[in-house]
């Protein structure tokens, strides 16, 4: 490693890194023909490269003033790229795919890694996680915890296909996978091992939300003579339904913002 560290071409190799991933000539996860999202290990390796060989420095320019790895330095953005960066505090991290007509308010944060796509809105308090993958047309809302996935590199980061709406205050970690304009109501949490209740059609489901499912924050009774002594109830989100006509027309608000 030592070796790699003193490598003089390093700083130029890492730098065409960032404007790959910028660009979106290279992703840190992508979909197969069949709809198999799968990390690629190998941007996920260099991106923690960055980490491992660069040392600490002063981003006064940085909402607040930072002091990080210099591999990372914030992303700036100008009228050409179709961007919107509403004052504020946001800040977007080089390595993050961010798309034309995205709206992001403040404050937000985008980590190395991520995608976003055309047209999403990124709302307050919202994060994007590292790597994490977020389609077109998504409205994240405020305060929406979309959690990033960089270690181990093989593991598939937190993907949110396009046309999904994410509520208030939701969570989704571990790897998560949220199909196409899928629904999730405020306060929504999941993650891998979270037990997915498919009240519409009568299934468990777990590390997966469906295509156009939409999705509430739920309870089930906690097991055991303790428990229910004391009416003690658990965490059990639930498929209420699937995304109709009348779902849609809950979700022109987005289009009014953007």
């Amino acid at each position: 490693m030592g070796a790699i560290l003193e490598d003089p071409g390093l700083p130029d190799a890492r730098e065409a890194l960032l404007d790959a991933l910028e660009s979106g000539e290279i992703r840190s996860a992508s979909r197969s023909p069949s709809g198999e999202w799968t990390a690629n290990a190998w941007v996920k390796l260099a991106i923690l490269a960055g980490f491992r060989s660069t040392g600490m420095i002063e981003f006064p320019g940085w909402p607040g003033g930072a002091v990080e790895k210099s591999a990372y330095p914030p992303r700036r953005f100008g009228a050409a790229d179709g961007v919107r960066v509403v004052p504020g505090g946001s800040s977007v991290r080089r390595g993050a795919r961010i798309e034309a007509g995205v709206v992001i308010m403040p404050p937000a944060y985008v980590n190395v890694g991520a995608w976003v796509g055309a047209g999403t809105m990124i709302d307050s308090h919202a994060l994007v996680g590292s790597c994490a993958q977020v389609g077109e047309r998504v409205h994240l809302s405020a305060a929406a915890q979309i959690g990033g996935v960089l270690e181990p590199a093989g593991a598939r980061p937190v993907v949110v296909e396009d046309e999904c709406f994410v509520g208030a205050l939701c969570g989704l970690f571990e790897g998560v996978l949220v199909r196409a304009r899928a629904v999730l109501a405020a306060g929504t949490v999941i993650t891998a091992s979270t037990t997915i209740y498919d009240l519409a059609k009568g299934r468990e489901l777990r590390g997966e939300v469906p295509e156009g499912a939409v999705v509430v924050p739920g309870s089930r009774p906690a097991r055991g003579e303790y428990a229910e002594g004391r009416g003690i109830a658990l965490c059990a989100p639930c498929i209420v339904k699937y995304r109709d006509d009348k779902t849609d027309a809950a979700t022109v608000l987005e289009e009014v913002l953007r």
